[in-house]
């Protein structure tokens, strides 16, 4: 049952790429980025109020609040929809899978992770497949190489985020972690839209009403319904069998692009992909974890691998 919702999970955040992609050519960009990720924080508030588990976070604990908010919503949605403005779905997507990656090149400069020889290699081809990606096998920087590069900040500022949900998850509920992000941070991606774009809530009163379908499916289900589901399912995967379903997220991206933008697929771009897919089982340690013993993966309790080791 985890793996089929990890993998439901992972088809709705490929196709949100899409809708992204839709959304910012009717809508103002961060003004709709501000919009749909609060109504999805709202969501998810009133569920944990429903479920009571919602309490006051302490101010130790907001210290890595205010780092995941900044990074995770602010930096991370902000970039990703200025974006999209100037790249294909297919880049965008292609970019985005790096995530685990750089999550792991993080987690050994600041949060003292070891490196071996896999990862180092995994990392490589990772960088590699963007190479592939950006040149888009002409030998010539791509045409929509602005918007890559603000994809490559999302993709970054995310993973710095994970460095402070990690911390902030320690002593809290990851919902509610979720939650608080996505209620105060798109405050402030409103207010970034102010000054570039002063008349971005126009178009939200010119925009056709199925882009209004897209727009509550892409908040609610994607971000706010997906978001909840990836924070229950996490805990019961170890690290490598998680980074392998992420990997799934840019193949449905792809699927979507070709299905509903009418977007061609070039061969550096498949090439782009097989080597970051190869890159992120390499990098993020899921070929490691699969020869470990069962008993020693880290997704299980203490008392479970103990009593797993005796038998």
């Amino acid at each position: 049952m985890v793996y089929a919702i990890m993998t439901f999970n992972m088809l709705i955040w490929g196709l949100n790429t899409v809708a992204l992609k839709i959304l910012v050519q009717y809508l103002s960009p961060l003004t709709m980025q501000s919009l749909r990720i609060i109504l999805a924080g709202v969501v998810l508030f009133f569920f944990l109020l429903w479920r009571k588990e919602w309490r006051k976070p302490s101010l130790h604990e907001w210290r890595y609040l205010i780092g995941a908010i900044l990074f995770g919503v602010m930096g991370h949605h902000s970039c990703l929809a200025l974006g999209l403005e100037h790249t294909t779905a297919t880049n965008a997507s292609l970019i985005l899978a790096l995530l685990p990656l750089s999550t792991v090149v993080l987690s050994i400069l600041f949060l003292k992770d070891h490196i071996t020889g896999l990862r180092a290699v995994g990392i490589t081809l990772g960088l590699i497949g963007v190479i592939f990606i950006v040149l888009r096998g002409s030998g010539d920087l791509s045409s929509h190489l602005a918007g890559d590069l603000w994809v490559f900040g999302a993709m970054m500022t995310q993973a710095i985020s994970f460095i402070f949900i990690k911390k902030a998850t320690d002593t809290m509920d990851a919902k509610q972690v979720t939650s608080l992000m996505f209620l105060c941070g798109p405050l402030g991606i409103f207010t970034i839209s102010l000054f570039l774009h002063p008349y971005g809530l126009r178009d939200f009163t010119t925009a056709p009403g199925w882009i209004w379908v897209i727009f509550l499916a892409s908040s609610v289900i994607a971000t706010g319904m997906g978001h909840m589901l990836y924070n229950t399912s996490i805990h019961r995967l170890g690290p490598g069998q998680s980074a392998i379903f992420i990997n799934l997220t840019p193949f449905f991206s792809l699927v979507g692009s070709v299905l509903f933008l009418g977007e061609q697929i070039l061969a550096s771009q498949i090439a782009g992909f097989f080597l970051i897919s190869a890159g992120v089982i390499l990098g993020s340690g899921a070929v490691e974890e699969r020869k470990r013993p069962f008993f020693q993966r880290p997704f299980l309790r203490p008392a479970q691998a103990s009593k797993i080791e005796k038998r």
